[in-house]
């Protein structure tokens, strides 16, 4: 059978099967039976699908998923994200666009914290953006900072994503986390230019107001309370990895531990906020695992009946360069993300793009790089993202979904112009990953 008959057999049933509402681990379920019947020798096929979704969910590498998930649940629970929002809120004075530097801000610090953009959004649109419409910021800049700087949970370590990314492009997990800093933080600082200069060209869309003075002093005691403890917390995670003294695994595990330490010694981590934290992190984590299983499976299914190959080679037939294929997959992801949702485009995309990259000499950690952007520009493209919706849920009453996607381009123009730099300059992703794994 041709390789376009087996994407088609493959493709076309799970794209229905989401579109009538399957959940999406279902949905590859329901798929991998099925094609792995057909494509791979009835039983034979169903029981070697058994034994590599066995083989999936039981690899190391997938425990960060889980533990990255405790220390985002924790982070909530015990509001130690709400006392992080109190000490910045002392620091920004009278800037004008101080709120919306905020959220920048605290999409930043909260995401080296929790690596969970919906919780961000959720969080940020629901503490910020009321106090912004209250001090007669227009929506532009009430909402738009929001959508953008909480997708950088998804650029700056720890990120769940980033995580399932290496896990179904077999990927070093390590250099993915590593390879992300410095494109989230590009991402952050261009967000922070487009919120300075467009307050000064448009200062009625975020209204200089009076701020109680506050004392240096107590600036310090804030910071030295409520943030010094965190950047320990941001060590025992990228730090120990960038140093080379714990794998991925190791630092989640330090990290979740630090996490929950920092509630208790703040005398927050009660019975009910611990089980919060492992019940809402065991869900999330359960469902996650559930839906790599599928993908790994998912791609080995292509890869055996020979649509990866014949892909591959369908792709490097094509008259114009490699350079401007690997561009066109990655603006492919920007467009699927406005139907469909993270995980979903990854397992559909990933087992295809990667062996392309591969194949046509290109760094997978720089392209993964990209591609995470892409994800996260998705995710708040209209007209169905997903930050979109969620945001949406937060905002003050009279918000439309015209004002949200309004809101939503500036920094979707942002996330474009990240993608085009680090395609020109894809050291700004090389380097830091080859510093560390020299």
């Amino acid at each position: 059978m041709e390789w376009y008959y087996v994407i088609a057999l493959i493709l076309g049933p799970l794209f229905l099967l989401m579109a009538a509402g399957l959940p999406v681990a279902f949905a590859f379920l329901v798929v991998n039976l099925v094609g792995s019947y057909i494509l791979m020798g009835g039983l034979a096929g169903i029981e070697q699908l058994v034994l590599n979704t066995v083989d999936s969910v039981s690899s190391f590498t997938l425990i960060p998923i889980a533990l990255f998930m405790i220390m985002g649940e924790a982070m909530f629970q015990s509001r130690i994200a709400i006392d992080l929002m109190d000490t910045l809120d002392k620091w920004f004075g009278k800037i004008r666009g101080r709120l919306a530097l905020m959220a920048v801000g605290g999409g930043v610090l909260f995401s080296t914290l929790t690596g969970n953009s919906m919780g961000a959004i959720a969080l940020l649109g629901s503490s910020l953006t009321p106090e912004m419409e209250k001090r007669g910021y227009k929506k532009p800049m009430s909402l738009g900072p929001i959508l953008g700087s909480s997708g950088l949970a998804i650029m700056i370590p720890p990120s769940s994503l980033a995580v399932v990314l290496g896990v179904i492009a077999e990927l070093s997990i390590g250099k993915v986390l590593i390879g992300i800093i410095v494109p989230g933080l590009l991402m952050a600082l261009l967000y922070t230019v487009y919120i300075l200069g467009r307050c000064r060209l448009q200062p009625e869309l975020a209204p200089a107001f009076d701020v109680p003075p506050v004392p240096f002093a107590d600036k310090i005691s804030s910071t030295i309370i409520n943030i010094v403890p965190l950047v320990i917390v941001v060590f025992s995670v990228v730090g120990v990895i960038f140093l080379g003294i714990a794998t991925p695994s190791e630092a989640a595990a330090t990290g979740a531990f630090a996490t929950l330490a920092l509630a208790a010694v703040k005398r927050r981590l009660t019975p009910k906020v611990f089980g919060k934290t492992i019940f809402s992190s065991a869900n999330i984590s359960v469902m996650v695992l559930l839906i790599v299983s599928g993908a790994v499976t998912f791609s080995q299914l292509l890869a055996f009946t020979g649509a990866t190959y014949g892909m591959v080679e369908a792709v490097l037939a094509i008259d114009m360069s490699s350079s401007a294929i690997v561009f066109l997959m990655i603006m492919l992801v920007v467009l699927m993300g406005m139907f469909m949702g993270p995980l979903p485009i990854m397992l559909i995309t990933l087992p295809i793009f990667i062996p392309v990259v591969i194949q046509f000499g290109f760094d997978p950690i720089w392209f993964g790089a990209m591609y995470l952007v892409a994800i996260e520009t998705g995710a708040t493209s209209p007209p169905f993202g997903a930050a979109l919706f969620v945001m949406k849920a937060v905002a003050p009453q009279g918000t439309t979904m015209a004002h949200i996607y309004r809101a939503a381009v500036p920094f979707i123009i942002c996330d474009l112009l990240t993608i085009l730099i680090l395609f020109f300059f894809p050291q700004l992703v090389t380097v830091p990953v080859d510093l560390m794994f020299r």
